[in-house]
């Protein structure tokens, strides 16, 4: 189905008026306080997975897969699970397998916005239905007035998604001072979601960008993370600390800043079967985490 049609048919059905979540029980949980971290292998932060690491598999697949991993958070991919349009139905099916797996999808993107005020709002409207906190997202920069508006209405964060080098340029938002002069007018939880393997990848344009400083940089505005690692001469994403990801350098900046969304690993390589390499990035994170203390 369009989207087009799955958004009329949200209106008709005044979906939203019962939020598919509170009617599944699904419980998302809160992120955990950095103070209760001691005994936590992830240190207190919420990791997760984004789902386009598994947009080879299906919706249900992935859930199985992120269960496996021992991880309860997903971002769902705009590019990877939704990208054809959903019913009303779908996003019962989906919230569903959620609760089964008793993974809880934090997020969605990447999401394009522009100007068309009635196109972002059923955009929103379809976040408020999954029960995001986040949307990744690469706006237009005449995007944001509508999004002010947005934000402030459904309470859900627009966390925008560097994209590294298109070609010969790079991207609109390809660094924290690109996104901060482009926000620094709007609403507050209007500000990024980094991409770790996109700064990296900037380097090949010339811009070296140091992730942690990027964090820094955005400080409160940080809504999101997706952590890569890269290898640039290969031009391909590897398993954390086989590049040149700082990984304990950019945990520590993300507490520095006392961020509070969800980090998403998203791996792109080795997408027929990703899964021994995330697990391998899992374990160290983990031992990323020990090296804070």
């Amino acid at each position: 189905m369009p989207m087009s049609l799955f958004l009329s048919a949200l209106d008709r059905r005044r979906f939203l008026q019962i939020s598919v979540a509170t009617t599944l029980g699904l419980a998302v949980e809160s992120p955990r306080a950095f103070a209760d971290a001691k005994d936590d292998p992830f240190g207190g932060f919420t990791l997760g997975v984004q789902s386009f690491t598994y947009r080879k598999f299906t919706i249900e697949q992935t859930l199985k897969h992120v269960q496996d991993l021992g991880l309860h958070h997903i971002e769902i991919s705009r590019s990877g699970h939704f990208s054809k349009g959903v019913t009303p139905e779908q996003i019962a099916a989906v919230l569903k397998l959620c609760k089964e797996y008793n993974v809880a999808p934090l997020a969605f993107g990447v999401q394009h916005f522009s100007k068309d005020h009635d196109a972002n709002t059923k955009v929103f409207e379809l976040g408020k239905a999954l029960g995001i906190r986040m949307f990744s997202a690469d706006p237009e920069p005449d995007s944001f007035d509508s999004l002010d508006k947005l934000c402030d209405e459904y309470k859900i964060a627009i966390g925008i998604h560097p994209h590294g080098p298109q070609g010969k340029t790079l991207h609109r938002w390809y660094s924290a001072d690109a996104i901060l002069e482009a926000v620094k007018n709007h609403n507050t939880i209007i500000g990024s979601c980094l991409d770790t393997g996109h700064l990296i990848r900037a380097a090949q344009m010339g811009k070296k960008l140091d992730p942690a400083e990027e964090i820094r940089k955005m400080g409160a505005r940080n809504f999101g993370v997706h952590l890569k690692d890269h290898d640039n001469e290969k031009d391909t994403d590897v398993v954390f600390g086989k590049g040149v990801l700082d990984v304990p350098g950019v945990l520590r900046a993300l507490r520095d800043v006392r961020f509070k969304g969800m980090v998403s690993i998203e791996y792109e390589a080795s997408a027929d079967e990703p899964t021994a390499d995330v697990k391998a990035c899992i374990e160290e994170f983990k031992r990323s985490v020990k090296m804070l203390a």
